[in-house]
């Protein structure tokens, strides 16, 4: 499964390499990093095929991950193709109005920061079993 990750702290990239370092060594995941709302797009123009999932987070300079979001559900619909791909928002803010309008923009879920990894994991591996 392709997962591309957004987030503007690039240590963000280290994290998700070790805490996943065994599902991308067997071939389960693969990670894609972006580090702006801007870059991100400019990433999904080349590989919107190969992404099934997105974790975007809301709080960037620039474009923000709710922008992004909105700009990902208006140029990528929906299916046949390419197939659309799914958007979990990710916020070191939980609060309600964040996580409505992550929604109501078209996110297939949310989470809080500090990530929980072992429920980020057991998401991805459930995604991964719907995709097949």
């Amino acid at each position: 499964m392709k997962i591309l990750v957004v987030d503007d702290e690039v240590d963000v990239r280290v994290l998700f390499e070790q805490r996943f370092r065994r599902e991308i060594r067997s071939g389960e995941f693969s990670f894609s990093f972006a580090y702006s709302g801007e870059e991100a797009l400019n990433y999904l123009h080349e590989h919107v095929s190969e992404v099934v999932l997105i974790l975007s987070d809301i709080n960037m300079p620039g474009m923000s991950g709710l922008e992004l979001l909105r700009h990902i559900r208006e140029e990528y619909p929906g299916p046949p193709v390419p197939p659309t791909p799914q958007v979990m928002m990710i916020t070191a803010y939980g609060d309600d109005t964040s996580r409505q309008q992550a929604m109501q923009l078209g996110a297939n879920d949310f989470l809080t920061k500090p990530v929980d990894f072992a429920a980020l994991k057991s998401k991805l591996i459930s995604l991964e079993n719907h995709e097949n």
